[in-house]
């Protein structure tokens, strides 16, 4: 087979190659979505009517009933929530660090790590896309090197049958540019509010801790009532 033939050859690949990438780029998006909204509240309005729920057994000492409430709340918040009032015992400051530590790796890190795999995605299809053209440009030049005789019009076509593997990389990376850019928004948006929530959350925090080792040191007589 000539080079003309092999090059035709990888370059038809590269079809199949830019389908794998655009399924995957689909999946990836889909994916970070999903997670996006698997952790955060839809409205400040629901996060506030959830940190009212858990505030109410915070106020009585109830840590026990306060800790279900959250744990079986899959949401960034109400998880962060759960692990501030099961490691309440190592105080206050250590627990809030704790939370803010636990925040940034399980959740920003995690949707950082499937982020990176939307940008390769939008970076590679218009490589693999290029890839396709050259190989297919070498294959009508190397077609029309031995041709007898110059037929334009088919080198036109081999030509414009090349090209469509670049444009069919930009029709991969374009879309999905514009959905990883949905998804930042929402992934801000539900950062600002993950920390307004915490702000608060820690308040009544810190007052249930308070007043439960008040009551700890009355107890063994340390302070009298």
């Amino acid at each position: 087979m000539d080079i003309s033939g092999l090059t035709n050859i990888f370059a038809t690949s590269m079809y199949g190659a830019l389908a794998l990438v655009a399924l995957w780029g689909i999946y990836c998006v889909t994916m970070v979505w999903a997670r996006v909204a698997q952790k955060r509240f839809r409205s400040e309005a629901q996060q506030d009517a959830f940190l009212e729920a858990v505030e109410e057994p915070l106020e009585r000492g109830d840590f026990e009933e306060a800790s279900e409430l959250c744990e079986s709340d899959p949401r960034a918040l109400p998880q962060l929530a759960y692990l501030a009032i099961e490691n309440r015992e190592i105080g206050y400051s250590q627990v809030k660090q704790l939370v803010v530590e636990r925040f940034q790796r399980d959740v920003l890190a995690d949707l950082d790590h499937r982020i990176s795999w939307i940008n390769t995605v939008i970076k590679g299809a218009p490589m693999v896309g290029l890839l396709g053209t050259v190989t297919g440009m070498m294959g009508a030049f190397a077609k029309l090197a031995t041709a007898d005789k110059v037929d334009a019009g088919a080198m036109a076509n081999d030509i414009s049958l090349a090209l469509i593997t670049t444009a069919l990389g930009l029709v991969i990376a374009i879309p999905l540019t514009f959905a990883l850019n949905s998804i930042n928004i929402r992934i801000r948006k539900m950062e600002d509010l993950v920390a307004v929530g915490l702000t608060r959350f820690m308040g009544s925090l810190r007052e249930a801790i308070a007043t439960e080792t008040m009551h700890e040191l009355e107890e063994v007589g340390v302070i009298s009532e």
